[in-house]
């Protein structure tokens, strides 16, 4: 029987998030909109050929419009979980879960770079 490759477990918790798309913008009601380009050659072919955008909207939920500006590449995914509990209280549970599975999502469509916390 062949063994499964053990991948290494990431504690989300211990990273430090930020930015890795440079624009976006917040509107009135306090949402957070992404600005995605679309590049490379099948988007170019598309945006000619279909009339597609040069970009893709992506509107984040609360929660996400809540933590994308408080995302500095200072403070790590606690605090800002921390934070998030303080603003959402019981609404936020199961809130680390919740939290380290929307990091890994926001990393797996490169929205953010997570770099380990650093140990002075």
């Amino acid at each position: 029987m062949k063994k499964k490759k053990e991948t290494p477990q990431i504690n989300y918790l211990d990273m430090i998030p930020s930015h890795n798309i440079e624009n976006w913008q917040t509107a009135e009601d306090g949402v957070v909109t992404l600005m995605v380009e679309n590049s490379g050659l099948f988007h170019s072919i598309a945006q000619k050929v279909f009339k597609k955008p040069k970009y893709t909207q992506v509107h984040l939920d609360t929660m996400g419009s809540f933590l994308w500006p408080r995302m500095d590449g200072q403070k790590s995914v606690a605090d800002l979980a921390l934070e998030v509990k303080a603003e959402f209280g019981k609404e936020a549970e199961p809130l680390y879960p919740r939290i380290a599975k929307y990091f890994q999502i926001l990393e797996s469509y490169h929205f953010v770079k997570l770099a380990p916390k650093s140990n002075p």
